[in-house]
């Protein structure tokens, strides 16, 4: 069979055998495709767009002032939990006023200090009217609606498991049996105590412009039974009054 012949029979391509050639391979297009340059305009993927001079500076301010921040955060922290010396001496108000209350270190998680005493903290409100009269509400047991959130739920909030409570105790670090704030670390916990309570007393009072807390404590009785075998007697509640407070006006 000849050439020509098996051409005519409608192949596209000469056998090897017949005449020694190599077959023609298919040919892969490695370049763009018609149609991509038609909508382009333009052989190849376009380039970037350059970024313009005053995006560019507020990205390189917008680093510089995250890593600015972190240093500084860091060394306040450092100086925080250092052992007393001159920097922390002297700046020793910034330094409080940056960590308490949100960055506070302890090393309770290696050494805990489990509570010796169940503590209720209530307060109450009071709303002047224009003719000078004093209205005062009755008490909102803060504790106990912190428990109730807190019961029966699988993933309770941090806030209201530990923000009251660590809230005041701190406040009974820092001041003892004293309600008078001899530093500065003092007013700034007396401040966040005073904050936490005004806003969860909002949700209940319409208004006010004065607020006072009433703190229960209960300890907690002795686990060892007696030689009779009875339980050692509940020891006494103490309530401790603190003083009114004024806050800015709050409404719901």
């Amino acid at each position: 069979m000849s050439s020509t012949d098996y051409n005519r029979a409608g192949n596209g391509s000469v056998p090897v055998e017949d005449e020694g050639l190599v077959p023609e391979l298919p040919i892969t297009a490695t370049g763009p495709a018609v149609a991509d340059v038609e909508e382009t305009g333009c052989e190849g993927p376009a380039s970037p767009v350059p970024m313009s001079r005053p995006a560019g500076l507020v990205i390189a301010f917008a680093a510089a002032a995250c890593v600015a921040t972190v240093m500084v955060h860091v060394c306040m922290v450092f100086l925080s939990v250092a052992p007393p010396n001159t920097v922390s001496q002297r700046y020793e108000g910034r330094i409080s006023t940056w960590i308490y209350p949100y960055f506070e270190q302890n090393w309770r998680l290696f050494a805990p200090d489990p509570e010796g005493a169940r503590r209720r903290v209530l307060a109450r409100t009071a709303t002047t009217a224009p003719d000078g009269a004093r209205q005062v509400s009755g008490w909102i047991d803060l504790s106990a609606i912190d428990a109730s959130a807190v019961r029966h739920n699988a993933f309770p909030s941090h806030v209201h498991q530990n923000m009251l409570r660590r809230a005041w105790s701190a406040y009974l670090d820092s001041h003892g049996t004293s309600d008078r704030s001899e530093s500065d670390r003092a007013r700034i916990i007396q401040r966040y105590l005073l904050n936490i309570a005004a806003q969860r007393a909002a949700r209940s009072h319409r208004s006010f412009d004065a607020i006072q807390l009433r703190v229960i404590t209960t300890p907690i009785a002795s686990p060892a039974r007696r030689a009779d075998g009875s339980r050692s007697p509940q020891p006494p509640s103490d309530s401790r009054y603190l003083p009114w407070w004024q806050v800015t006006s709050h409404d719901n």
